[in-house]
């Protein structure tokens, strides 16, 4: 299961709550029908839901006013884990695929160098970073997690390809 948001205050008397966003597909884990889950395994089934100003306020079926939204301050929702099947045709992977994968630098895998290992996957606010290990020294170096950078990912052969530019490594 993964997080998808926490719930937060009230928004208005019908039962929507303002949530906080954890996902990078809020129009898909928000649309209606969609069902989330709390820690102990309720439902939450997504009756509506909307932006404004860059939030996303949400109704669930099933809470009908105020005092229902507001004991719901605080709740984390969780959805299932999307099968392999979907992710390698969205062409995406979850972060823990990504941790141990070899790291090689080059313009193609034929003239690629391997320089480490993924350590880590960090979410920092601007987009996810590669923490990568070098081989040679021990260094840690923070790799942005953009195509531009990072253009080919095979997790069949554990590897992940950079084109960083100079000075990043």
């Amino acid at each position: 299961m993964f997080r998808v948001c926490r719930i937060g205050r009230a928004q208005g008397l019908k039962g929507e709550v303002n949530v906080t966003v954890f996902t990078d597909e809020p129009e898909r884990r928000f649309a209606p029908g969609s069902v989330l889950y709390d820690a102990e395994g309720n439902e939450f089934t997504v009756e509506r839901s909307r932006t404004f100003r860059e939030r996303w306020i949400v109704l669930f079926r099933n809470v009908t006013d105020r005092n229902a939204s507001e004991a719901l301050n605080g709740t984390e929702l969780f959805c299932p884990a999307d099968s392999e099947e979907e992710m390698e045709a969205e062409d995406a992977w979850y972060p823990d695929d990504l941790i141990g994968l070899d790291v090689y630098v080059g313009d193609s895998m034929e003239t690629a160098r391997k320089i480490g290992t993924v350590d880590d996957v960090l979410d920092s606010p601007a987009q996810f970073l590669l923490e990568v290990l070098e081989d040679a020294d021990g260094k840690r170096a923070l790799v942005p997690f953009v195509e531009q950078i990072v253009p080919e990912i095979d997790l069949e052969n554990n590897i992940v390809r950079l084109t960083p530019p100079d000075g990043l490594l």
